[in-house]
């Protein structure tokens, strides 16, 4: 299911031998040595450094370390997931999280009804939040994962390629370093945010959005927006070391331990709700119905 070089990589990584590694792997120090050669010459970077003592990881084989770690993982996950969906499928739902797209708020609906549904379980899958899985998830709901918690709106689910079912309406909110200097307030203002980076998902994205996006450029130029293409732990953080205010939602309160999401005097909300497959199960129908009722 992934590129077995990644896993010899990962041996290579952990040993810092071709020779310890291909012990460790039953075959040849040239067999290793060739697909690490491989490895580097498809992705076009060098990710050790040769050395007399061994081997040393480059800062870019330190960051495929740890992401192909995370896809092994997941592979292996998703081939017992899918054994268990042979079993299960008829009345597990399987729903997906993430820091961007907690669970927790479904599960709260589903709270109120659940006692009426005893034959329907629930399965939390964790997933990455970047762009690649992001779109590939939301594309291919029902098929590992079922339903996922987001905010959305018509444009995203058409560029998604799958369904909306809004639950609530998420205030537009931000998101601030601890140590910011308005860390300390509980409500922002317009005012509050002259001077600072806003960092604002790009046009398009959503038009909820895009409504407070063009007050802010007509009546607040005071305001420096900065564009950035997909909600990430990395935009999480860059919030955080830069010291940027970042455009959230009050959903994401426990989605970074050193940022504070405060309201804003503003009238800007987003939907919230669970999004689905374009061709829904039977089970999921039942669920969306049931979670439905609890509003």
């Amino acid at each position: 299911m992934y590129n077995l070089q990644l896993e010899t990589f990962i041996v290579v990584a952990d040993l810092g031998s071709f020779n310890k590694a291909a012990e460790a792997l039953y075959i040849t120090p040239p067999a290793v040595t060739k697909q690490i050669n491989l490895l580097e010459k498809d992705l076009e970077v060098q990710l050790f450094v040769r050395t007399h003592r061994g081997l040393i990881l480059t800062e870019a084989g330190k960051s495929l370390y740890k992401d192909a770690k995370y896809i092994i993982q997941y592979c292996k996950d998703s081939v017992e997931r899918a054994k268990r969906a042979m079993e299960e499928k008829d009345t597990v739902i399987r729903i997906g999280t993430s820091p961007m797209t907690p669970a927790a708020p479904v599960i709260q609906m589903w709270a109120k009804v659940r006692k009426d549904y005893p034959d329907i379980r629930l399965q939390m899958i964790p997933y990455m939040n970047s762009q690649e899985s992001a779109r590939e998830i939301l594309k291919n709901l029902g098929t590992n994962i079922d339903i996922v918690g987001g905010i959305f709106d018509e444009t995203m689910l058409k560029l998604r390629q799958c369904q909306g079912m809004e639950i609530s309406r998420q205030r537009i909110c931000c998101a601030v370093s601890l140590n910011h200097r308005l860390a300390s307030k509980e409500m922002l203002t317009f005012q509050d945010l002259y001077g600072e980076n806003f960092l604002m998902m790009h046009r398009g994205w959503s038009n909820y959005v895009d409504e407070l996006r063009d007050d802010i450029w007509k009546n607040h130029p005071q305001i420096r927006v900065v564009d950035f293409d997909i909600y990430s732990m990395e935009i999480f953080n860059r919030c955080e070391n830069s010291n940027e205010i970042l455009m959230a939602v009050e959903n994401w309160k426990d989605a970074h331990p050193l940022l504070k999401i405060i309201p804003v005097e503003w009238k800007y909300t987003i939907p919230y709700g669970i999004l689905y497959s374009t061709e829904p199960s039977e089970l999921v129908k039942r669920f969306l119905k049931a979670v439905k009722k609890a509003e």
